[in-house]
């Protein structure tokens, strides 16, 4: 089977401030002395794996792991320190779910503003665009500003247009989360479809349940290191024991 995903020797490295700074004018008075210090933090460590094509892929660890970092390299949102990504197909990331929106805009406008960032053609978006309102459960706001939206409204209408084709990949963290208990089931049917219809998939959920019950595949990251990958029930039973 041919591979959608490789990661080879991807490390993350920050620099944060050393000491405490108590304002801006410190920070900028401390700057010109050359008085600021910085330290080093290695958000992630010489990661490496492979997603195979039509794979579910899922990564666990605890808050602070790495795990966001690393979708978002993989996504190619962020460049990593040192590393390389390899991606073998159409890829739409569901990272921050309306993250392309205005909010002096309406719903409406955020769905053309939001499809057009994703690569969708205004012509197509037309066609859709009753379709991604009826999913997203919002026709009697769709022409209100996002600014009175609630943060599940937008995600709801974020998910509703990131998913409306079939991407080859689709990189998920923690939207299956979004809107009440119905819609999470709808949001989760979604996900289950395009995943059976041969999308390969990386996925990041807080629901160990979830992970056991969609993937194929799991990494365990721990303080941004690979700390085991296999089959999503194996590797999930010995992250929760821990």
């Amino acid at each position: 089977m041919s591979i959608a995903i490789r990661v080879e020797h991807v490390s993350m490295k920050y620099r944060i401030i050393g000491g405490k700074v108590n304002s801006l004018k410190e920070f900028f008075v401390n700057s010109v002395k050359r008085q600021i210090t910085y330290e080093e933090f290695e958000a992630l460590h010489d990661i490496n794996f492979n997603v195979k094509k039509g794979e579910v892929f899922g990564i666990v660890g605890l808050n602070g792991a790495g795990k966001s970092t690393l979708l978002k390299i993989v996504a190619g949102v962020i460049k990593p320190t040192s590393g390389s990504i390899e991606r073998n197909g159409s890829l739409v990331p569901l990272l921050e779910l309306g993250g392309g929106f205005n909010g002096e805009l309406s719903g409406l406008e955020n769905i053309f503003l939001n499809a057009l960032y994703l690569g969708y053609s205004k012509k197509f978006i037309q066609q859709k665009v009753d379709e991604i309102i009826e999913f997203s459960e919002l026709e009697k706001f769709i022409n209100t500003p996002l600014k009175n939206y609630s943060s599940g409204m937008k995600a709801r209408l974020g998910f509703s247009i990131a998913t409306l084709v079939k991407p080859e990949i689709l990189i998920v963290d923690e939207v299956l989360s979004v809107g009440d208990h119905r819609f999470k089931e709808k949001s989760e049917a979604k996900m289950k479809s395009l995943m059976s219809s041969g999308t390969t998939v990386l996925f990041v959920s807080h629901s160990i349940e979830q992970m056991k019950n969609m993937c194929n595949r799991v990494l365990w990251l721990d303080q941004g290191k690979v700390k085991e990958i296999g089959s999503a029930v194996e590797v999930c039973e010995k992250y929760q024991s821990k």
